[in-house]
């Protein structure tokens, strides 16, 4: 039975249970621990490599922002305003401007491409960041949503519409690939209705997950801001014809938010179930019965240790002379993919014990093709969770329901039977009056508005006249 407080109190155990992250006495702020951070890492290296490949550069900006770079775009410090902490004094002096702590660096770097940006020759301007950021969050959830989180965001700049939107797109596909085919969490893109629209973009555009209790979270978003930012700062160029003009500019990002969508989307009741890909552990290799007695058991692990690490395979040897069970315990909560057991008579026969983190049934391999067969069952769990997490989803996004009533009741439903309300596919006219409403009545947002829609509708669900838009509904983090 699902209740929504019970899985938060799951989220919050496993990711502790899991020591992926601590808290600190600054609220919304957390520690990454070792495990935590590199499945940033991980996250990190996938989405670096295809930066590069399409002609990326990264940079580093200033964390600190002067209070009137904002005041030059007058939507985006509207959006940020309520989430901003401020630097007033420093070495016991009051400033002459207050600095903010940044929480995106759209204004900072605006300053800069200004400087930078003279001709045509000059562009495209393709940069990227790895930095932290802040937002002051009313109510935070360790890796979904804290007052200090770490992302990337880039931020270019082109000569005409046509490149900007198609740079914009080409980094939303780039989210797509590395969320399903690194995370193997299935997204649903689609652009952003307007009051869900980054503050000062032209269009966002978004890849929404559906986690394991029905809420969506915002794996990535990609902005086309048009000339808005461009105007404001300043960022002109001399074009082709020899005229000065304002370039275009976009603006895309991600954030260890992921971490927490992969431990939502796979995770279990006995904690962490990770994408190989992404696992600080791939395989863990652990002596079983008096293997103490039997000092060639442990030889032969420390043998497979080397071969699969020449293999690139992340793998570690539990040798420590706690019980079997618990080694167990300890490395299922902590997501480990693969566990190899050996033991005496495993050893005479030759063989190992494997079992992979998303199955319940183990299987036995002769020595001499596990480090084959722990390859192959790498790869086919990736599949597995990606088709997994793909069947959850689909069953859990509604497509019949049409009219803000028939929503109502669906939740009713849902709640008496103890499951998930998911998600709902619904027509809107494109009334902000409708939108809003929808969500005062039963907290549902607007995710995006899909670019392959499984069916299209044809009337609002709010106001029941025709639909301009179908959209995803959802409850959200």
């Amino acid at each position: 039975m699902y209740q929504e407080n019970e899985f938060t109190k799951w989220y919050l155990k496993t990711i502790q249970d899991a020591e992926l992250m601590d808290y600190t006495p600054v609220r919304g702020c957390i520690t990454f621990r070792p495990d935590g951070y590199e499945i940033w890492e991980h996250i990190q290296a996938a989405m670096d490599q295809r930066f590069k490949e399409t002609g990326h550069r990264n940079a580093y900006f200033p964390m600190l922002i002067p209070e009137s770079f904002f005041q030059k775009e007058k939507e985006h410090i509207e959006g940020f305003a309520p989430e901003l902490p401020w630097v007033t004094e420093a070495a016991g002096e009051p400033l002459e401007e207050r600095l903010a702590l940044r929480p995106t660096s759209e204004t900072m770097i605006g300053h800069l491409y200004a400087k930078w940006v003279n001709s045509y020759r000059d562009l495209p301007l393709l940069l990227n960041q790895w930095a932290n950021v802040f937002r002051w969050e009313k109510k935070t959830l360790p890796f979904i949503r804290t007052s200090e989180f770490l992302w990337q965001e880039g931020h270019t700049a082109h000569e005409n519409e046509e490149e900007a939107r198609h740079e914009t797109m080409q980094m939303l596909a780039i989210y797509k690939e590395v969320v399903e085919n690194i995370l193997a969490i299935p997204v649903y893109g689609g652009t952003k209705t307007e009051s869900e629209r980054f503050a000062g973009a032209v269009d966002t555009f978004s890849i929404e997950a559906m986690m394991r209790d029905g809420k969506a979270v915002q794996a990535g978003t990609s902005h086309y801001l048009g000339t808005k930012f461009a105007e404001a700062f300043d960022i002109k160029y001399l074009n082709r014809n020899n005229e000065h003009t304002h370039v275009h500019t976009t603006s895309w990002g991600t954030s260890t938010r992921l971490i927490g969508s992969v431990i939502m989307v796979h995770g279990d009741d006995k904690g962490l179930v990770l994408p190989p890909k992404i696992a600080p552990t791939q395989v863990v290799l652990i002596p079983v019965g008096p293997f103490k007695k039997h000092p060639e058991i442990v030889a032969k692990l420390e043998q497979l240790q080397k071969d699969l690490k020449a293999k690139g395979i992340r793998v570690r040897l539990d040798d420590t002379d706690q019980t079997a069970g618990f080694k167990f315990n300890k490395w299922e909560q902590k997501g480990a993919a693969l566990r190899i057991e050996l033991g005496p008579r495993d050893y005479e026969n030759q063989q190992a014990i494997v079992k992979a983190r998303d199955e319940d049934d183990k299987q036995t391999v002769n020595l001499e093709q596990l480090v084959t067969v722990v390859e192959e069952e790498l790869a086919h769990m990736q599949q597995r969770l990606l088709t997994k997490a793909r069947q959850f989803r689909d069953a859990n996004a509604h497509v019949t329901i049409d009219s803000l009533a028939q929503l109502q009741q669906h939740i009713e439903a849902s709640k008496a039977a103890g499951t998930i309300p998911g998600w709902v596919l619904a027509g809107w006219c494109g009334s902000a009056d409708c939108e809003k409403k929808v969500k005062e009545e039963t907290k549902f947002t607007t995710r995006n508005i899909p670019f392959q829609p499984p069916v299209q509708k044809s009337t609002c669900i709010c106001c029941e006249q025709e639909a301009q838009h179908t959209v995803w509904f959802a409850r959200a983090y």
